[in-house]
Formats: C-alpha cells, sequence, structure tokens
C-alpha cells in the first residue's frame, strides 16, 4: 500500500500542481472532505474508490482497511514477492504544511506503522500575496478557522497578521473584535474565494467590515497596531494624569518585577487609578489580557487614554467598585491592588475563588493596610514576601542638588502555597 498526502491548492483546481493532479489520477483509493472530493474529480478515474473522511481517526481507519483488503487480494493471488500495491491518495486543501490536517494524520500513521508521502499544494497565502503584488515571507500567520483565535493579540507584535478564517470566526467577527478593542481604524484586506472565477479582494478599514457578510472561503490580512514595549519603569512625565492617584516609576517598576507577569496571562489591577500599572501589565502580558477596575468616572476616563496612548489594546477598562465589579472577569493568574477601600479581603476571596493559584500583589503606604493585608493571606494559607521601597529623588536648587524623601510603600505579595 503506498499513502500520499496531496494539497490539492487554493480552491480552484487550476491552483493544483501537475505533481498533485498526476497523483490523483494514478490513485485507488480518494480520501478526503466531501467539498475536496467533488473538486478534483475531474482528475480521478472514474472507478475510484472514494472516501469521505475529515476526522483524522476516521481517515487512519479507512487506510487501514484499505491495507487489509489488499493483503487479502495478496493472499488470494498466492503473491509474495510481487504483491499487489494499492495507491491510497489523501487530499487536503491548501498547502500541506500550511495549517493542515496533515499535522494531525502524519503523526498516527507513523504510530501505526504506516509511511507516507506530502505533497505540497498552492496556498491561499501565496494567492493573496500574489493579488497584492507583495511578498509575504514577513507576515505572521494565524488561523481562526474552527479555533479560537484573538486577532487583537495578534496585531500587536509589529507585522502584518494573515488570517485563515471560518467557522465561528469569520472576517466580520475577527473585524469586530479589533473595532471592540479600539482598532477600527486599523487597514484591512478581504479576500473572498480567492483563484475561483468569482473571487473578491475588499480593502477598508475594520470598524466598517465589522457588520459586513462574507463567503466561507474568505481570508484577512490586517496590518499591525501601534504597540509600545519596553522595560518596567516608564517615566511618569509619559502618561496622561489628572486628579487621580498614580503609581509612581520606581514603585511601578518594583510591582511589575514581584509580580513577574508572563505573555500569556490574565491580570487584574483592582483600583487602577490612572492605569499607570494597567498599562506595563498589558505590555508584559501582550498574549494575555489586563482588567483595570476603577470607580471613579475621572479615572475610566484616564485609563481609556493612556490605553490609546501606548496602543496597549489588550487592556480592557472596568467602571465600578470591588469586589462587585469582579464578578465577570476572566480568572486571574495575576492580581495588583492599589486600592482596596476597606474590602481587602473580600477582593482577595473573589480573586481565590476564580483561580486559588492567583498571585496577589498589594501596594500599602499604611501600616496598618500593611498589617491587614499579611493576615488576610496567612488566613487564607499564602505564602508572603514583603518588600519596603523607599525613593528618594533629586531636586536642583540653584547649582546644588538635594535628595527629597518620598513616603516608604509597602509591596507584599502573595500565593497559596503548595
Amino acid at each position: 500500500m503506498k499513502v500520499t498526502l496531496v494539497g490539492t491548492g487554493c480552491g480552484d483546481p487550476g491552483t493544483m500542481t501537475e505533481e498533485v493532479k498526476q497523483t490523483i489520477a494514478e490513485a485507488d483509493v480518494l480520501i478526503g472532505a466531501p467539498r475536496l472530493l467533488e473538486a478534483v474529480e475531474g482528475y480521478a478515474d472514474p472507478g475510484i474508490l472514494k472516501v469521505a473522511e475529515i476526522k483524522p481517526a476516521e481517515i487512519l481507519d479507512a487506510i487501514q482497511r484499505t491495507g487489509a483488503a489488499e493483503d487479502a487480494v495478496a493472499a488470494i493471488k498466492g503473491t509474495q514477492d510481487g504483491r499487489i500495491e494499492i495507491n491510497v491518495c489523501v487530499a487536503y486543501s491548501g498547502d500541506s504544511g500550511f495549517y493542515s490536517g496533515t499535522r494531525s494524520l502524519l503523526p498516527l500513521l507513523h504510530q501505526a506503522g504506516i509511511e507516507a508521502d506530502v505533497m505540497p499544494g498552492i496556498s491561499s497565502i501565496q494567492v493573496m500575496a500574489a493579488r497584492l503584488q507583495v511578498p509575504w515571507q514577513d507576515w505572521k500567520l494565524v488561523s481562526a478557522h474552527g479555533t479560537d483565535c484573538d486577532p487583537v493579540h495578534e496585531v500587536m507584535e509589529g507585522r502584518e497578521v494573515f488570517f485563515l478564517t471560518g467557522g465561528a470566526l469569520g472576517p466580520a467577527e475577527l473585524c469586530a473584535k479589533l473595532a471592540d478593542a479600539g482598532l477600527g481604524e486599523l487597514r484591512v484586506i478581504i479576500g473572498e474565494r480567492l483563484s475561483y472565477a468569482d473571487e473578491k479582494i475588499s480593502v477598508g478599514k475594520a470598524a466598517d467590515f465589522a457588520e459586513r457578510q462574507f463567503d466561507s472561503l474568505s481570508v484577512m490580512l490586517a496590518e499591525p497596531a501601534e504597540f509600545t514595549d519596553r522595560t518596567p519603569g516608564i517615566d511618569d512625565s509619559a502618561f496622561i494624569r489628572g486628579d487621580i492617584p498614580m503609581t509612581k516609576q520606581t514603585v511601578r517598576a518594583a510591582i511589575l518585577s514581584k509580580m513577574a507577569v508572563k505573555k500569556t496571562d490574565t491580570a487584574w489591577d483592582v483600583g487602577a487609578g490612572t492605569g499607570s500599572v494597567s498599562v506595563e501589565l498589558a505590555m508584559k502580558a501582550n498574549r494575555g489580557s489586563v482588567w483595570a477596575v476603577e470607580r471613579e468616572p475621572e479615572g475610566c476616563e484616564l485609563i481609556e487614554d493612556n490605553k490609546k496612548k501606548f496602543g496597549v489594546w489588550n487592556l480592557h477598562v472596568v467602571s465600578g467598585s470591588a469586589p462587585e465589579a469582579l464578578a465577570d472577569l476572566p480568572a486571574p493568574d495575576r492580581v495588583f491592588i492599589g486600592g482596596s477601600d476597606g474590602t481587602l479581603e473580600e477582593i482577595i476571596d473573589a480573586a481565590l475563588e476564580k483561580n486559588g493559584d492567583a498571585l496577589i500583589c498589594v501596594s500599602a503606604i499604611v501600616l496598618e493596610t500593611m498589617a491587614d493585608t499579611v493576615k488576610a493571606m496567612a488566613d487564607r494559607g499564602m505564602d508572603t514576601d514583603i518588600i519596603q521601597v523607599c525613593v528618594n529623588t533629586s531636586k536642583q536648587i540653584r547649582d546644588r542638588h538635594m535628595m527629597m524623601a518620598g513616603n516608604p510603600i509597602y509591596i507584599i505579595t502573595g500565593k497559596k502555597n503548595a
């Protein structure tokens, strides 16, 4: 038995390579999605056995049944050295190496001891780039076809992003997600039914396409969003400020260090003020999300302004008081509490209820808040770490410099022990 996995190109059979066409023509058994079997019908032998299967395990089962049939024929004919060989061709859309089902089937074949050849095809990304007359080697390639995908995270890495779409996430749904995050002005290009006679390419803003309907065979190219990425401790003067308190640069850098946020983390900033900590958390968790909770309307406006200034589109502003405002938030990996207004224990409980392994960081100016935090964490079986940050800054007086002392800040970090 000879097994070959082929990429049948971008929709129209005209995008199939001659090698793939020849393999289909010589096949005894053709396996693939019903749409693909119909598309390549003109290249296959009329008497070929067609098996409509999509799931890897079911394709493997069909191949193994074919192998068993081959052995039976060989046994009946009494052949030993010159065995009967059946050609099995498994057809996939696009290219066999670009978000193809081959990546799921090949390991199953290897585990079953079945050798297979793989042949490439012309993918939608190649056709799209050719239509636009631009190179595609620097694009970021993402699949939103039948899988969870957050386009906001994807466009925040400084490269154009090519999306395969399909299922629940078509171009309109992806554009709506971008618009909801404040990226409605982002330029996108949508290619529908590429390679077919009725193909269509549309260029516009994400907000304009959020309510449109597109063909199920569509791809999308989005320009990168403006995004600031730098080491922790942005200068205070860089933030848009009002009369709302703001965590200062040096203390903020210490907080970020203690929280050790990862790229994919979900973080809460409770009592977010102007959003200086929220912004820096969002920079670090650029493939996660940050939820800034603030009860003062002026503070919420400032956070939105700073979100746009720094391009941290994964930052979500929640207007309300904790713990009530935390009820609908996703489970956090990291929590910073910059202000609790007497509800510290309730906030900690709300976080731990959603994720018992969450790391919680609290900043305190007065000793009572520090003591209350340590006790609350200890009562909940959390290991605590306490640092005191005392920052002296220089002030120029004529031709001399005087060091001005700031109030000491306590940073308490807690996490449930093993």
